[in-house]
C-alpha cells in the first residue's frame, strides 16, 4: 500500500473533505490516518466501541455496512476508512485483551528524547494479562476487518485510487 509521507501529512485535514477531493487521500499502511480523513473520521468514529463483544459486534456490523454503502456508491475513502476502523477495531481490542492498562509498553516509546530511548522503551513490555472478553471483541472486529480487506470491489477500488494518487 501506498505509504503517508512527510508531505502528506502537511495536508490541511481539518480544512479538507476528502468526500470532495478523493484524489488527496493517501492509502497509507494499516490504520494510518484513521482519525485525520474527514468527512469520514466524524461519520464512522460515533459507530466504534469494543467494550464488550455485544457491543463489538454491534459496531463491526454497522461499520461494515457503512462500507458496503461507501463501496455501492464507489466511494474508495469512506470504504478504506471504515475498512480501517475495522481494523482499529481488532488491534486496540486485542491490545485491551493483552494488557489490561491497553499499553503495550511500560512508558511511551514516542515521547522519549532519543532513538536510543525510544528503542529502549519498546523492550519494555506491559504485563501480559490475557482478557477473553476483548480477545472476543478483536476477534468479532477481525472477522469484519477481513471480510472487508478481501471484498472483491474493494480491491478494484484500491487498484484504482492507486493508479490515481501514484499519476498526480
Amino acid at each position: 500500500m501506498t505509504k503517508f509521507s512527510n508531505a502528506d501529512y502537511l495536508l490541511d485535514f481539518q480544512n479538507i473533505n476528502f468526500r470532495q477531493h478523493p484524489e488527496l487521500y493517501c492509502i497509507g499502511k494499516g490504520e494510518q490516518g484513521v482519525l485525520l480523513v474527514e468527512p469520514y473520521k466524524s461519520e464512522i468514529l460515533p459507530h466504534w466501541l469494543f467494550k464488550t463483544p455485544d457491543i463489538a459486534r454491534e459496531s463491526g456490523e454497522k461499520i461494515y455496512e457503512m462500507f458496503l454503502a461507501y463501496l455501492d456508491q464507489d466511494d474508495f475513502v469512506g470504504a478504506d476508512m471504515a475498512r480501517k476502523f475495522l481494523q482499529m477495531g481488532y488491534t486496540r481490542s486485542r491490545r485491551y485483551a493483552n494488557h489490561k492498562s491497553g499499553r503495550k509498553y511500560k512508558t511511551n516509546p514516542q515521547k522519549t528524547g532519543s532513538a536510543e530511548a525510544e528503542k529502549q522503551a519498546r523492550t519494555e513490555i506491559s504485563p501480559y494479562e490475557l482478557d477473553p472478553i476483548k480477545a472476543e471483541s478483536a476477534n468479532i472486529f477481525k472477522q469484519k476487518w477481513i471480510q472487508a480487506k478481501t471484498n472483491e470491489k474493494y480491491l478494484q477500488l484500491v487498484a484504482r485510487h492507486k493508479q490515481m494518487y501514484e499519476q498526480k
